[in-house]
């Protein structure tokens, strides 16, 4: 496989993960961003955590959707992140998000 060939396969999946994320988004109550992933789910609990004089966080949703081209499932019941990095969390209102239909 080409480079050419290879970054026309990751375009076309983008797409389809864009498309997919359209069509579901409005069935969820929550956006998370974690610095490795970005969610929707219908539930979401942040504990910050300390241990050994490190804080991380530990992010637990359910009914969880993830932003992820290269899993073959994104739809998840329960998900659990431990990050030392930033957390957002944005409760999504109807009306918030209108993506563009193609």
């Amino acid at each position: 496989m080409s480079a050419e060939e290879l970054e026309q396969y990751e375009a076309e999946m983008e797409l389809t993960l864009y498309r997919e994320y359209r069509d579901v988004v409005s069935i969820f109550k929550y956006v998370v961003e974690t610095d490795r992933r970005f969610y929707l789910c219908n539930q979401v609990d942040v504990k910050a955590r300390t241990e050994q004089g490190d804080v991380f966080f530990e992010v637990s949703m359910s009914d969880a959707w993830v932003w992820d081209m290269y899993r073959p499932a994104r739809f998840a019941k329960n998900v659990k992140v431990l990050t030392f990095k930033d957390v957002n969390v944005e409760e999504l209102q109807s009306s918030d998000f209108d993506p563009p239909k193609t």
